[in-house]
């Protein structure tokens, strides 16, 4: 159903994810709707497309169906109110920031941290961050707020873990162990896997610090790889 669910605005294409039962969670609805989806692609013209688009450096936004799966996934693990998640959120290959912005709205009083390895899509991300009014700097006592980092997203971002929560928007070979290790406990992870075929898998850690993996399902996501290899269209 993911393909009947373009709409010509923001809210059309939200209320058709919703119609096809895409969207299960209020939560998710009501974060989704405020994040303008224009704001984060190139061709506002395909803005409500639900498709992956291309986002320049050889990188692309993933379908809204996807994000809405990602989001569900994870929506159990979200730092809120009266939740025994504290840690923070990291989103590994963030692009253009359309799903860092998703997750600050899930979770507005938690650190949000995106990743990418090319500085111009951080660049732009903040740009597209700043336009749809996301708070680009943490509070006084380190939570809310988002932070755009360049770097190898395969590391993580150490001085800002442990994670409650972990999107990865591009398919790793392996998962990444320090991925694994920045998790807090409990916490979730949520990364596609593989080379050619690839699936979803869902990484938890309890409380205790077992590691339990699970896969969900088929997909194609662009790979996480080196800086260097993306720009030279080594994808």
């Amino acid at each position: 159903m993911a393909w009947r669910s373009s709409g010509r605005t923001n809210s059309e294409l939200i209320n058709n994810m919703v119609k096809n039962e895409l969207i299960l969670s209020p939560q998710i609805t009501e974060a989704m709707r405020k994040v303008d989806r224009k704001n984060y692609v190139p061709d506002p013209y395909y803005a409500y497309e639900d498709s992956p688009q291309q986002i320049g450096y050889g990188a692309t936004i993933s379908a809204p169906h996807m994000h809405a799966h990602a989001c569900k996934n994870l929506l159990s693990f979200l730092p809120v109110a009266n939740s025994p998640h504290t840690g923070a959120i990291l989103d590994v290959g963030s692009g253009s920031g359309y799903l860092t912005a998703v997750l600050h709205h899930l979770a507005p009083d938690s650190l949000v941290v995106g990743i990418d390895h090319i500085q111009g899509l951080v660049d732009q991300s903040i740009k597209n961050l700043q336009k749809d009014g996301v708070p680009l700097a943490p509070g006084k006592d380190g939570k809310g707020g988002v932070i755009m980092l360049c770097g190898d997203g395969r590391k993580g971002s150490p001085e800002h873990a442990p994670f409650s929560i972990i999107h990865v928007g591009a398919a790793a070979p392996v998962i990444p162990q320090p991925l694994i290790d920045q998790l807090a406990k409990p916490g979730r992870m949520f990364i596609p896997v593989g080379e050619g075929s690839q699936d979803i898998w869902q990484i938890d850690k309890s409380e205790s610090g077992q590691v339990t993996k699970t896969k969900l399902f088929g997909v194609m996501y662009v790979p996480l790889t080196d800086a260097a290899k993306q720009w030279r269209g080594e994808l």
